[in-house]
């Protein structure tokens, strides 16, 4: 089969859309054939040397996939060959085909797309085991989340506004502000020209949850950002790594910070959240109410295309993959 390989850490030229040997799906697994993959932040990450895969992951990018499943391993059960599925991956997503976790499967859901299903595992996941299951976001609750414009961004605004929820983003042009506010955004505020935790206050009093892709360098902001009794969740480090944490602030306010990330956890979280957004977001996405954002689609072998965009920050929502024309 072809995948994309990584000839060496760097720049989007460095991918190759080259033969690699075919997998076979092992007890627990299914082998799927691949009609899209997506690309995410943490694919960036791995093609510049940053982000190895976990023990055991394919290091074959890519942490989803849409497509049909073309064979079952040993002692899988509920699905079939043939049916059409997307998948969150530990990697191995910009291939034609790969082996998944049964646990990790999910149905294309009411009417998506097959290909454009491809760019809802990861960021479903990813949003819903924090700011629901982690952060338990409630109707009325007030939501900020970085990076509106991206495509854990778009996804958590339809998430967070489906559930009954405020939201609030931030984003970097006028541009992207007012896309995000079209998606169904109560407020949303351009980081380069807005000081986004006076407005914040202003507008709402305050977050009871924030989704923070930037890490160290939104800490301080963040906490201030916080209602009493708020929830922040770390998900990213664009902004760096360390930061200083003002106890203090965080003990008047009752809050709380975590931080947790999606790909090294072990096959039975990972199942367990697989299975909390097959029932209950995925209705969302049957309804409607909730949908794929997909900015652009490139064939899988021009992956370094779609890279060039992501650094260059010119993507709205995500970019989807297609493994064949």
């Amino acid at each position: 089969m072809h995948a994309i390989t990584i000839r060496e850490p760097g720049g989007p030229e460095v991918l190759e859309w080259t033969d690699v040997p075919d997998p076979a799906p092992g007890p627990g697994e299914v082998l799927v054939e691949v009609a899209a993959s997506a690309v995410n932040r943490a694919d960036v990450l791995q093609r510049q040397g940053n982000y190895p895969p976990p023990p055991g992951a394919s290091d074959i990018l890519g942490l989803e996939c849409s497509g049909t499943i073309a064979e079952l391993g040993e002692d899988v059960t509920g699905w079939s060959v043939g049916d059409e599925v997307c998948a969150l991956l530990a990697g191995g997503g910009y291939a034609e085909q790969v082996v998944v976790p049964a646990g990790q499967l999910l149905p294309v859901p009411g009417e998506v797309k097959l290909v454009a299903a491809a760019g809802l595992p990861e960021v479903a996941c990813t949003v819903w085991s924090n700011v629901i299951m982690g952060a338990g976001l409630a109707a009325d609750d007030v939501l900020l989340v970085h990076g509106g414009a991206g495509g854990i961004g778009t996804h958590a605004i339809q998430v967070g506004k489906a559930l009954g929820a405020k939201v609030a983003v931030t984003a970097g042009s006028a541009g992207r502000v007012e896309r995000c506010r079209q998606l169904g955004a109560d407020f949303a505020f351009n980081y380069r020209e807005q000081d986004f935790v006076a407005e914040l206050k202003k507008e709402t009093g305050g977050a009871n949850v924030i989704l923070d892709n930037m890490g160290a360098s939104y800490l301080g902001r963040n906490i201030d950002a916080l209602a009493t009794g708020g929830r922040l969740v770390v998900i990213g480090m664009q902004g760096g790594v360390k930061g200083e944490l003002n106890i203090g602030k965080l003990l008047a306010k009752r809050a709380s910070v975590a931080a947790a990330g999606l790909r090294s956890r072990p096959l039975a979280e990972k199942a367990a959240i697989v299975a909390d957004v097959r029932d209950r977001l995925w209705p969302l996405l049957e309804a409607g109410s909730v949908q794929p954002v997909v900015d652009q689609v490139v064939p899988m072998a021009e992956a370094a295309k779609a890279h060039r965009a992501l650094d260059e920050d010119d993507v709205f929502g995500k970019i989807v993959l297609t493994a064949r024309s």
